[in-house]
C-alpha cells in the first residue's frame, strides 16, 4: 500500500512538472524534458496498475 501511495504522490508531481513547463514562454526547449516526464508517467501508471492487480489477487486468497 505504501508502495502505490509513493507511485501516486510520484504521478502528482510529474504531472505538475508537465504543467510547468508547458505553461513556459518557449515550451520547446523543454521538449526532452516533457518527454521524459511523460513517459515516466507512463511507467508509474503501469506499476500502479499491477500494484494494484496484487493486492486485489491477495484479498481474493483470503
Amino acid at each position: 500500500m505504501e508502495a502505490k501511495r509513493q507511485i501516486d504522490s510520484t504521478l502528482h508531481k510529474l504531472r505538475e512538472t508537465i504543467k510547468t513547463f508547458e505553461a513556459k514562454e518557449n515550451p520547446d526547449r523543454y521538449k526532452s524534458q516533457i518527454t521524459l516526464a511523460k513517459r515516466r508517467i507512463k511507467a508509474f501508471e503501469i506499476s500502479v496498475d499491477l500494484i494494484e492487480r496484487e493486492i486485489r489477487t491477495l484479498g481474493a486468497d483470503n
